[in-house]
């Protein structure tokens, strides 16, 4: 049912808490995983999800904890807008399904009410699973 499952991951605590929801659907269905993170800002910024060093150490840290409980991963670093670089690796990868926590770090350009995760919502080219 979910052959590739989409992981974008970011340093909220929301992320952390869809982590087990992840496991669960993967181990499951027997799902291909794809972390993905996404550097928001230029080369240049040296902290937050604006820095790649950061963003590099993010994901090595994600794919340890899901090897520790069998899974391989596939990971991916991308620039941009989180909300359309998550729906068009969702699209370039074939993802079934993106899980995603609640709210993570970003917000749009609309501000407080608009958040990454309901952008995704509204433009993904599959399901999205919101982990509260």
């Amino acid at each position: 049912m979910f052959k590739t499952v989409l992981f974008p991951i970011d340093r909220s605590r929301e992320t952390q808490e869809a982590v087990g929801v992840v496991v669960e659907i993967v181990q499951k269905y027997g799902s291909r995983l794809i972390l993905l993170s996404v550097v928001e800002g230029s080369e240049e910024a040296d902290e937050g999800m604006e820095s790649p060093d950061v963003v590099a150490r993010l994901l090595e840290d994600a794919q340890s904890v899901f090897k520790q409980q069998g899974i391989q991963t596939e990971a991916f670093e991308r620039q941009g807008k989180p909300a359309f670089v998550i729906c068009d690796v969702a699209d370039e990868v074939g993802a079934n399904l993106i899980v995603m926590g609640c709210r993570g770090l970003g917000l749009t350009e609309e501000g407080v009410t608009e958040s990454v995760t309901n952008r995704v919502i509204n433009l993904s080219p599959c399901p999205v699973l919101v982990v509260p």
